[in-house]
């Protein structure tokens, strides 16, 4: 994909209509993570510090078309302007009279947050008439949220199609991460998925076994997968009618190439609680109360000499039931090899989805991948190989 690039724009005196993602969690008006206010500063100093007048555009919440008070954007105006060093307008509407007069009042170089795109109807079903009035105060249009690039919304895919088009900073970093992870990525490459299920991973799947040379399949799904094969699971989450579909998922990764990597060895308990008493195992020594909560000790072996021989790695999904030790340490210590990789050159390591980064984080090694996608569903949807509409919407 070609995609004009910012450093190439006009921006002096121009009004810029910025796709953010502000959806930030918050208690009783209270930002309680502004991490992707900070993910967006980048742009927004580009932006500004070039004199355009920067308009960002956000939703929050599902208000579901109604302006709904407890979802308005209001409470990200302070915090931002703190963290931007300059005041920051705020606009009681997204179209119409009132972003109009926060448009106006902006000199080159400022700053300002238009309410709830989600407060009109017009925004998630995509409505021209919407786009249009949204268009009408701005000049350019620069898409920051590859989070929000999933969804063929006004304000992801309508605007772009009207005016001028760029990807933000973070988007164009994003890109940039998953063409080196997937799209031309140096060989070998390696990916990891796991989660609790087969069923919600089956694009995933079947996308990742024609393009990877080895794939490790972790976390409940592989209980599936070992089913298949004939293994007793015990009472351990699998989709047991799933069974077709997983063996076809092994022979379709034959015939391509992909090596696949399962569990030989697993962690069993009798319940989900720290502390609770543990036991390593073969596959064949699972019994009926058993519930496998996480790989064991030879299956990282061989996922952290796969990592050795790799160049590339693409993760999605813990490998066990990492939020209660001690089932997080095939986790843990396969996050942290990959990252004393990255770290040292020898791999690009590229993680994403909502689960990972919490795995990496509570591993301690989030910093040091090459690059983690907070962006959830839209990433979820890159790694299955579909068009990202937002994303289409910006090609040259």
């Amino acid at each position: 994909m070609i995609f004009r690039s910012l450093e190439t724009a006009d921006l002096a005196g121009k009004r810029v209509l910025v796709r953010v993602d502000f959806n930030v969690p918050m208690e009783g008006g209270v930002i309680t993570d502004d991490t992707r206010l900070r993910s967006a500063l980048p742009t927004i100093h580009h932006l500004s510090s070039r004199g355009a007048k920067v308009i960002l555009l956000a939703h929050f919440d599902r208000p579901k078309g109604r302006r709904v008070p407890e979802m308005s954007l209001a409470p990200v105006v302070a915090p931002l302007s703190v963290l931007l060093s300059q005041p920051v307008l705020f606009g009681e509407d997204c179209i119409g009279e009132a972003a109009y007069r926060a448009v106006t009042a902006l000199e080159n170089g400022d700053v300002a947050v238009l309410e709830n795109l989600r407060f009109h109807p017009g925004e998630e079903a995509n409505d021209p008439a919407f786009v249009t009035e949204l268009a009408a105060i701005g000049d350019l249009y620069v898409n920051d949220a590859f989070s929000a690039a999933h969804r063929a919304h006004a304000s992801t895919e309508g605007l772009a199609r009207l005016l001028p088009s760029y990807p933000g900073l973070a988007m164009q970093r994003e890109l940039e991460m998953l063409d080196a992870a997937l799209g031309k990525p140096v060989k070998p490459v390696l990916g990891i998925v796991g989660g609790a299920k087969v069923s919600t991973k089956l694009d995933l799947l079947n996308n990742l076994v024609r393009k990877l040379d080895r794939l490790a399949i972790g976390g409940g799904m592989a209980n599936t997968f070992l089913a298949a094969q004939g293994h007793d699971v015990g009472g351990s989450l699998c989709e047991h009618d799933l069974g077709d579909t997983a063996r076809e998922i092994m022979a379709s990764a034959k015939a391509a190439g992909c090596e696949l990597l399962l569990p030989v060895d697993v962690v069993v308990a009798r319940e989900v609680k720290p502390g609770t008493t543990t036991r390593t195992c073969g596959l064949d020594e699972v019994k009926a109360g058993d519930l496998i909560l996480d790989a064991g000790p030879e299956t990282v072996k061989r996922l952290l000499a796969a990592m050795d021989a790799s160049k590339t790695l693409i993760w999605n999904g813990p490998l066990g039931v990492f939020e209660v030790p001690p089932f997080d340490m095939a986790t843990v210590a396969a996050a942290k090899h990959a990252a004393a990789l990255a770290v040292a050159g020898k791999l690009t390591a590229v993680a994403g989805g909502g689960d990972t980064v919490s795995a990496l984080n509570h591993a301690g090694v989030a910093g040091e991948f090459t690059f983690v996608s907070t962006a959830g569903g839209a990433f979820l949807e890159w790694m299955e190989g579909k068009t990202l509409p937002g994303v289409a919407a910006l090609e040259a």
